[in-house]
């Protein structure tokens, strides 16, 4: 289908923030002629299909567990809602749990917010270090003072996720147009549209920028600075000679070293290190595992002392180099300019509430979950969320 030169709502990015957003613009308001133009249909270098494709409900900022708490009600209807001429898509949630092990140093800050996450009704227990070892016989628990344990966190297909959002979308009229966006138009203080790589220009006067860890250039076209760096992060999948007797949770130390169990008895491990590389940088370092990160996985789980890596990859975080929060809203100083950014490794599991509230913004409806805490006017401000523990 050709595509027109006038759209009301022109996405930039089409991964989990596009996709979303073009959904709850389409479904809510059926004539809107909505454009999500996305280099790249495979998404081969998506943000959202490279992750560990976690959600969770363990934050300590109010707002994103009201975020997780959406999109757990999102994802438990999601295919009934997603279903396509009768198709529904399986996004296989595995809710295996998330359990973030506590020192005493992050002690105060947990305690905090696992308060504040039971007073919003979250399923989140304190569990005592012999409570751990108790579920989990291969951990090591004994330099830590417990952990916090969300049973309905879990994983799930991010591409399966993606895709629905996609096709449902399209289904009710959103174009996905395969392009690249070289400069977002403006005139005066409005936005105008988008210049498109293959030539030529889509006009509209909503302008969204969805584009993960590219985010910086696309604002920057448009004279906004943002501070968000596209930041490597490096998964591993590792067969170890002892085998869980069950599935294990996305276990998260204080380090920020994670892991959890992944199908075929493969267990999947990243951590994010201060001196990981910022830029476009898509290769995978196995020495970097065997060097730095497998003697600390076998000082928490002695049994996997021995193991193979299987496999690894890059992916890249968007990183809000601020505060490690979203930025969501218009610009203050760009009519019609508006940022779904900065997600800092959230994005997925954010997607169904973020989609949500852009698309009430542009549309003037009152949102259902007031994100304006996340608004672009802190940026401008250099007033960063303040926020301890578990970001």
């Amino acid at each position: 289908m050709a595509k027109k030169e006038l759209y009301d709502v022109i996405l930039v990015g089409g991964g989990i923030m596009g996709s979303s957003t073009a959904y709850y613009l389409t479904k809510t308001e059926p004539k809107l002629s909505v454009a999500v133009v996305e280099r790249d249909p495979t998404y081969e270098r998506a943000s959202t299909t490279l992750s560990m494709a976690n959600i969770r409900i363990q934050f300590s900022l109010k707002e994103n567990v009201q975020i997780s708490q959406y999109a757990f009600e999102a994802l438990d209807r999601f295919g009934e809602e997603m279903a396509v001429e009768g198709d529904k898509p399986n996004i296989a949630f595995h809710r295996e749990g998330n359990l973030f092990l506590v020192d005493e140093k992050g002690h105060a800050a947990a305690k905090k917010a696992l308060d504040m996450q039971k007073a919003l009704g979250c399923p989140v227990d304190w569990w005592s270090p012999g409570e751990i070892k108790g579920h989990y016989p291969l951990y090591d628990p004994s330099p830590y003072l417990g952990g916090t344990f969300g049973p309905k966190d879990g994983h799930l297909d991010a591409y399966a996720v993606l895709m629905g959002y996609k096709a449902k979308a399209r289904s009710l009229g959103a174009e996905f147009i395969k392009d690249d966006v070289t400069q977002v138009l403006v005139r005066g203080k409005e936005v105008q549209g988008v210049r498109l790589a293959s030539g030529g220009d889509l006009s509209s006067k909503v302008v969204v920028n969805c584009a993960g860890a590219w985010a910086a250039q696309v604002a920057g076209s448009a004279g906004v600075e943002i501070p968000v760096l596209p930041v490597k992060r490096q998964v591993y999948a590792l067969d170890t000679a002892v085998k869980p007797q069950g599935p294990l949770p996305l276990t998260i130390l204080p380090s920020g070293l994670y892991f959890r169990t992944e199908t075929g008895n493969l267990i999947l491990l990243g951590w994010s290190l201060e001196d990981d590389p910022v830029g476009f940088d898509f290769t995978w370092d196995k020495k970097r595992f065997v060097d730095r990160i497998w003697p600390a996985l076998a000082e928490f789980v002695p049994g996997f002392d021995t193991l193979k890596v299987v496999r690894g990859w890059a992916g890249l975080y968007a990183v809000n180099t601020l505060d490690s929060n979203a930025i969501l809203g218009e610009w203050p100083e760009l009519k019609g300019f508006y940022l779904a950014n900065g997600f800092s490794g959230h994005g997925l599991q954010q997607g169904p509430a973020v989609g949500r509230y852009i698309s009430e913004l542009i549309l003037g409806i009152k949102p259902a979950l007031d994100l304006s805490i996340f608004g672009p006017e802190r940026i401008l401000e250099n007033k960063p969320l303040s926020e301890g523990g578990i970001v």
